[in-house]
Formats: C-alpha cells, structure tokens, sequence
C-alpha cells in the first residue's frame, strides 16, 4: 500500500485519481492548491509519491516543483507530472527538475499502477537513514539499541529549535554551535544521513554568521523530527492519511475508551455538572433515532395529501413527538397559547415546515443505545408502555379531558436518555455497564459519571426549548408526583404508568425491574390520584385491569397480538 499526494485543482480530476488509486488499495490525500500540497508534505511525511497538474491558481506546478527540489528532504520525493499541459518547453522544464515522469490526461490506470511501483521499490525516505538490521550488525549493537538512539535525536532537535529563534544573541550563538555538533555526531553514529547533512547546511550558515537564516530553520528541524519518529515507528499512520471512515472509527475508539476504561469510583466523574449543562443548552433540538428519522423523512416530503400517516408516525417516538412540540411552539401563530398536542402541532406547522423538519432533526444511531439489557426497542417499548397505560389511567378515572395530553407525556417523560444518547453516546454505555456490575440503579450510575442524571438533564432541555409546561412538570416530577406545583394529576398519572410498565416488564428503560413492586395504593402516585376519586372508587378492581392491561400492553408492542 502507498501513500500518495494529488495535486489539482480540478474536483472532477481528484474524484478519478481517488477511484483508480484506492481501487488498487493506496491511500490518496487530494489538494488543489500548491500550498496546501506543501502542508500535507510537511505534516503528514509519509508519502510515497506525487502527482500533479502543473496548471493552477497561485503558484504554478513548475514553481512547486522547484520549491520541492530545494528543500533538504523532499528533494527526494519521487514527482509525476500528469498534466493537460503538453507544450515541449514546459516538459522540458519540468523533466530538469528531476520529475519521475510526465504524463498527459486523461488519466491511465496503469500508467498511474506503474508510476506507484516504481517509487515504492526504490522508497526515498529510506535513502536517508542506514537500514536498521544490517546497520546494527556492521557496528556491533542490537536493533533496540539503534532505536534508542535514534530516538534520543529527537529530543537534541528539540534543544536546537528552542536555541534558534534567539539566534543573533551572541550568548546563544555558542550553544547552537555545541548542538549541531551533538546532531552531527549522533545521527552519524545512528545513521540518519538526512539529519547529517543539513547539520552540515547548518553548519555552513553558522561559518558565514546568517543567524536571521538559522532562525528560520526550526519548520526544517520539525520534519527532521517527524522523518525520524516515521523511521523509527514503521507502522505508525498519521491521521491524515486516514479515510472518513477510518477516521471515524478512530475518534470512537477513543471517545469508547474514555468512558469504558475508566472506573468512576476511583477517578470520580468524568464531566462536570457545569460542563453537561452548558451542552445540552446547546443543543438546537431533540435527538431522534436516525431510523425513526429515516421513517419520518419518507412522509413528510412536501407530497403527502394527507398528514394522518405522519401523525401516526410521531406520537409514537418520543424524540419526534418533542421536537414536533417544540417547533410549533416556536413559530408564530394567530393564537399563541403553548400547543401541547402533537396532531394539532403537525396539521399547524404544515407539509412545508415538515419538510424542512425532518431534514434537520438531530440524530442518534440505534446501535448507540445497544448496552445489553437495555436497546432502542426496549426503550421504545417501555415509552410505549407508559404513553398507553397513562391514557388508561386517566379514562378509567374519568380524567378524560387529560387522556390525550397524558398519552403523550408518558411517550416523552424519560427524553433525558435521548439527550444523553447524543452527548455522550459511549457514556450512556458505560453508565448501563456500570448499573448493571454495581447493582445500582441507572440514575445512580449517571451522577457518577456526569454528576446529573437524565431525568435533570430532560427537565432542563424542557424548559430551555419552551415545552408546554405540563411536559415540563412530568419529566421533571415523573418520580416524585407530591412535589409537582401544577399539573399533579398527570405528573402521577404517568408515575404510576411508569410503575406499571417496570413491575410488568413491559419494555426497559434502565431501572431495575420491580418484581416484588409494591401494591398501587402503596406508591406516591396514588397518594396524589386517590384525592380525586370518588370514595366508593374500587381501586382493588383497577388495580386488576390495570395489571391485565399491562400485560395484554406488552404482548401488543411485542407484535405477539394485534
């Protein structure tokens, strides 16, 4: 595999180099101008060849091509010139300055095949330092050994990049002198001629005293350095040569390892309160699962005669039916009262503002929220759950002018987990994974990582985004109804729902599923709803269709009955 640099400026030209050449397994990094050829050079140092247009803006291939040979590394990088330019001078001024080849477009795969063959046989950077095994053998020491010392160079350009700058002080001017020696000597011992060499250009520009000139040989010294540190670590890749994907995979790596690497109880939290809070008043919406997204966006397209499909397909997500409220409620309307029911909030904002919805909802990948036991489906079932068994609760108690509103603030009583999902989407994994190993509950593992749990974090996206202050009450209060201002019959219609779906296991959240959960009359939420029912209210006999519903519930979302 090689690394290659492309250089132009045409996009149409970069695409074909990019499909021949990693159709053959090579990384290709494209650039359309002359001076952001010469960062990557500088920067990423291993590449193997280059190819270019010499038609550019600014400064010319040929120009470029003189800058290369000039510089006292890169002077060895194998060039191509694969241009439409195919004027005899031009060629000919090009071949002076030692190009491999030069080639004329349209581009050849082969040609393209050969030309890669070539420099990688005879690779440049190796001319610059003494083959590693063999060289260890003539002087008589072990390949670690010539490691070690290579690497002790780079500690000895770093003494010289920080002398330089001050370079006209003459009470510098010894040290850089006693510095250079010591490169000389120790990359000649470790055989890194490269290094060598321009001690000797360093040398010379200290016999002739340009220290303005010395001065400005640091970038210099920083690729002796990365040159070094690339022969010294062979299957070292700088990030730059890696694909979007490949990319990607490497951040999460990362962000995976942070979060599940690392034990809270020793390290305590990773995030602080201030830091989560600052976040998620960032946020510009509520996150939805892509597929869900992808659902959304298939109906609400600018073509849908009738809306009912996408109602249907909101008020059963949580992320959607939240984002839906809080868009409507933004907008300007004729009656400004909040909007709290989410068919009305879709038939207001209309197919256009759909539209334009579903195109920019936040998303978070399903897969995110695998952390065995808990899944999307899971979590959406248990959501499900709640929504249906509030409204139930609500029409057996004759509560039936909230049944629709508590329908949806049950879908949407736990959107904290959401937001977290987007935030910290291995975080949320590592919380889960800690729950379960410490036999605690998942709020309990949240403030342990986050210093907050999800139920503040949903509170707070609440109210930050002007919900409908029923929704903020629930989610707030969700577990602990007595404490709500205002709107206490819903706050403990959705507790108790909650209570209901965890004892039935129905869906999971998270929680700990209550299996010897106590008797309805027993829980805060019942405390709240028994003052308004009337006293000959059988609650035995509700309890009993309630624990049945639940179950004929969990069959249902389960897609085992209809």
């Amino acid at each position: 595999m090689a690394n290659i640099l492309h250089l132009d400026e045409s996009e149409v030209a970069c695409m074909a180099m990019r499909g021949i050449v990693t159709r053959a397994n090579h990384r290709v990094v494209t650039v359309t101008d002359a001076s952001q050829a010469w960062t990557q050079l500088r920067e990423l140092v291993k590449f193997d060849i280059v190819f270019l247009e010499l038609k550019l803006k600014g400064e010319n291939g040929i120009a470029f091509l003189g800058r290369l040979r000039a510089d006292p590394f890169l002077r060895r990088i194998p060039a191509v010139v694969y241009s439409s330019v195919g004027d005899q001078a031009v060629v000919k001024k090009a071949l002076g300055l030692s190009v491999q080849n030069y080639l004329i477009k349209p581009y050849n795969d082969q040609s393209i095949y050969n030309e890669i063959a070539r420099a990688v046989a005879s690779p440049w950077r190796s001319a610059m330092f003494e083959e590693e095994r063999a060289f260890s053998a003539q002087m008589g020491f072990s390949t670690a050994t010539l490691r070690t010392m290579r690497e002790k160079l780079l500690g000895e350009i770093d003494a010289l990049s920080i002398l330089l700058p001050s370079a006209t002080a003459s009470e510098t001017q010894k040290k850089i002198t006693v510095q250079i020696d010591l490169i000389a000597g120790d990359a000649e011992a470790s055989g890194v001629w490269a290094l060598v060499d321009y001690a000797d250009e360093l040398r010379t520009k200290v016999a002739n005293e340009q220290w303005k000139e010395l001065a400005a040989c640091v970038p210099d010294l920083d690729f002796a350095k990365r040159l070094i540190f690339c022969q010294i670590h062979p299957d070292h890749l700088p990030e730059g040569f890696l694909s979007e994907h490949e990319r990607k995979e490497h951040e999460e790596a990362r962000e995976r390892a942070r979060w599940l690497d690392v034990d809270v109880s020793v390290t305590g939290p990773l995030v602080d309160r201030q830091s989560v809070e600052l976040q998620v008043d960032a946020m510009t919406g509520c996150p939805v699962i892509d597929s869900v997204a992808a659902s959304l966006a298939m109906f609400a397209d600018g073509q849908v005669a009738n809306l009912s499909r996408v109602q249907d397909v909101v008020s059963r997500d949580p992320g959607l039916s939240t984002q839906v409220l809080i868009a409507v409620n933004k907008i300007e309307r004729e009656n400004m009262n909040p909007v709290d029911d989410t068919r009305m909030a879709i038939s207001l904002l209309g197919e256009l503002r759909l539209s334009s919805l579903a195109k920019t909802l936040l998303t978070v990948e399903e897969r995110r929220m695998h952390a065995p036991p808990i899944s999307w489906p899971h979590y959406w079932m248990f959501m499900m759950g709640v929504a249906r068994l509030s409204a139930f609760t609500c029409r057996y108690l004759e509560f039936k002018d909230l049944e629709a509103t508590a329908y949806t603030a049950g879908l949407i009583h736990d959107i904290g987990k959401l937001v977290l999902l987007r935030l910290y989407p291995f975080g949320f994994q590592a919380m889960v994974q800690y729950s379960k190993q410490h036999g605690i509950p998942l709020h309990a593992a949240e403030k342990r990582y986050i210093r907050v749990d999800t139920r503040e974090m949903g509170a707070r996206f609440a109210q930050k985004n002007s919900l409908p202050r029923v929704y903020c009450n629930v989610i707030e209060w969700v577990e602990d109804p007595q404490k709500a201002s205002a709107d206490q019959e819903i706050v403990a219609a959705v507790s108790l729902a909650r209570h209901l779906c965890l004892h039935n296991h129905v869906g999971y959240c998270g929680d700990l599923p209550r299996d010897q959960s106590p008797d309805i009359e027993l829980t805060e939420a019942w405390h709240v709803l028994s003052q308004h029912v009337f006293p000959s209210f059988n609650l035995r006999q509700f309890e009993a269709q309630a624990h049945a519903y639940s179950r004929e519930l969990r069959l249902e979302l389960l897609g085992k009955i209809s």
